[in-house]
């Protein structure tokens, strides 16, 4: 059968005593993982919980997460993870338009329940285990899922106003997984740090999940912390890791970090933006024995389409790397021609592990490719050894901390006060979190609001990385003799 459950039985039936999750103090092995697993999906199945239903989850990092998403997948339902740092009104817009049957929410984040859908509560002491709630109960049969079924939807920040939902199929997951396994060496022997948020693609995808396939051991932290970071790649012998860039930065500029045994970390992905030459080497400094893998990838494909490989990380600095097997990436003109080495247009990919497009959105998946191209929006370059280079990212987006906001989607929420009459949002320089969002703001005629207010408003539209940090009031916003605001002369004349 095609689905997550599969190989996790392989491991759980030749080596059941192998750890498979460790979480704080606690040890999951593959047998348990198992059977936890078999549980979650009966009690899920007494749920009603069924063949393409769509199951959401709300929830922190923990081994319950994982169980939940492998017991969805048993049963041949749809895995929904959503950011739990967005705002009610946000989680309610994601579930209504996805159709999510049940929302798996943790205790903590039991107020963001959508009024009217069914939602299964886990507690603290569930964390750790899903099944303690879920009790005794047969096992369901394995849902006859095919490479084409329906794995995941995950709803990313685009241009739009709103979040869409990208479609994973389970030939798009198997695929990342394989080129992953084969592009770090993956084995029984990996011990990755899990630090990142699992309801986004780097945390779950890249390698994640990938790690079980061969039998290796996920650490997970429910949260970031630095020294306990620091401490478990000491103590648990962690090889590998991925880190968004604000993680990254915090480590680096920690100030305990000498005291603590970094020698076992063999390779630390990043991800999120593009990492300055001075960072890497930075880097270097603090982890003499870990190579930083620069990459590229999007929620659209499962994350990890470019890596940099080993021996090329100074000769190449400042590339992304090259594509890893099974994909391919070429640099095209906005009408879809095909660019040559060095020349600098949309960067555009294709392969097994790239989306079908948008859920319930055929004319934004129709307009996001070229044939069978899919238009990424970054504008970059291949050099001649087919290293990629990337030079601008997707327009209007800010990146903080890792995480894709779009400026259209706060400029939205502004526009709803009636005491607004125009809004632009732009990404400024923020040392910690990369970027951060600020509001240059037109207000109406003879209205002069409180910005408090103004802040309070977003709080509770938007989740908190997204309410801009710092608001600036102008009598008028540049524009072009079409009436297109000018953000580069906005952030011209706010950055200069």
């Amino acid at each position: 059968m095609v689905n997550l459950t599969s190989l996790i039985k392989i491991h759980a039936r030749s080596r059941p005593e192998r750890v498979a999750i460790r979480y704080r103090d606690r040890d999951t092995t593959y047998g348990m993982l198992d059977r936890c697993v078999e549980r979650v999906a009966a009690f899920l199945s007494a749920k009603g919980v069924g063949y393409g239903d769509i199951v959401a989850a709300l929830m922190k990092n923990s081994p319950a997460f994982i169980e939940i998403s492998l017991a969805v997948s048993h049963l041949g339902a749809v895995f929904l993870p959503i950011n739990f740092r967005l705002a009610a009104a946000e989680v309610a817009d994601i579930t209504e338009d996805a159709g999510a049957k049940l929302l798996c929410v943790d205790a903590e984040f039991s107020g963001s329940c959508p009024p009217g859908l069914d939602a299964w509560v886990l507690s603290e002491e569930s964390q750790w285990d899903a099944s303690q709630m879920a009790g005794e109960r047969s096992a369901p049969v394995v849902a006859p899922c095919t490479p084409d079924s329906l794995f995941r939807l995950m709803y990313t920040s685009g241009t739009t106003s709103r979040p869409k939902g990208v479609t994973h199929s389970y030939e798009n997951f198997y695929w990342k997984s394989a080129a992953h396994v084969v592009a770090l060496g993956l084995s029984r022997d990996t011990r990755l740090l899990v630090a990142g948020p699992l309801y986004h693609v780097g945390a779950y995808d890249l390698p994640g999940l990938a790690v079980l396939w061969t039998g290796g051991m996920l650490c997970l932290h429910r949260d970031f912390d630095p020294d306990a970071i620091f401490w478990s790649i000491e103590r648990d012998r962690l090889n590998g890791a991925w880190l968004a860039p604000v993680m990254t930065t915090t480590l680096l500029s920690h100030p305990s970090k000498s005291k603590y045994d970094r020698s076992c970390l063999q390779w630390v992905i990043g991800g999120g933006e593009r990492t300055a030459e001075s960072r890497i080497l930075e880097f270097a400094s603090v982890f003499p024995r870990t190579r930083y893998i620069d990459a590229y990838g999007l929620t659209e494909s499962c994350s990890g389409d470019t890596l940099m490989e080993a021996g090329f990380e100074r000769v190449k600095i400042g590339s992304a790397g090259r594509p890893v097997s099974h994909v391919s990436i070429t640099i095209q003109t906005e009408d879809g021609r095909a660019l040559l080495a060095g020349e600098e247009g949309e960067i555009c990919l294709r392969g097994p592990k790239v989306t079908k497009g948008y859920w319930k959105d055929p004319l934004k998946t129709q307009e996001s490719f070229h044939g069978d191209w899919l238009r990424t929006g970054d504008v970059g370059y291949l050099d001649a050894d087919g290293f990629l280079f990337i030079t601008d990212r997707k327009k209007d987006m800010i990146i903080s901390g890792g995480e894709n906001i779009a400026s259209s989607e706060i400029e939205r929420v502004i526009l709803e006060l009636p005491q607004v009459a125009d809004v632009a949002v732009i990404g400024a320089p923020d040392p910690r979190w990369g970027e951060k969002p600020v509001a240059v703001v037109v207000f109406k005629p003879g209205i002069d609001m409180d910005l408090e207010l103004l802040a309070a408003h977003c709080r509770t539209r938007l989740g908190g990385f997204k309410v801009p940090r710092e608001f600036i009031v102008r009598q008028s916003l540049p524009r072009n003799p079409s009436g297109k605001i000018l953000k580069r002369e906005i952030r011209k004349d706010l950055l200069s």
